[in-house]
């Protein structure tokens, strides 16, 4: 699978996140900043990505997701 459309994915299915993914192989960087993560600890940031992956994650076609979720104004 590639990057780009790992990305879409995320896009359509967070439309006001800030999302750019990296990687090849099977093995990705999601990199996500958006108001949906405000008040949300990591596990639960996580999730929300992982919501949107799963069926791709359980098919094989992505093997790992590294993932950097922050709300606006975070460092």
């Amino acid at each position: 699978m590639e990057a780009s459309t790992i990305q879409g994915l995320l896009v359509a299915a967070l439309p006001t996140t800030e999302i750019d993914v990296q990687g090849e192989g099977g093995k990705y960087l999601v990199t996500a900043t958006g108001s949906i993560f405000e008040g949300l600890n990591a596990v639960k940031r996580q999730q929300t990505i992982y919501k949107v992956l799963n069926e791709h994650i359980s098919s094989g076609a992505i093997h790992a997701v590294t993932m950097r979720l922050s709300a606006p104004g975070e460092a």
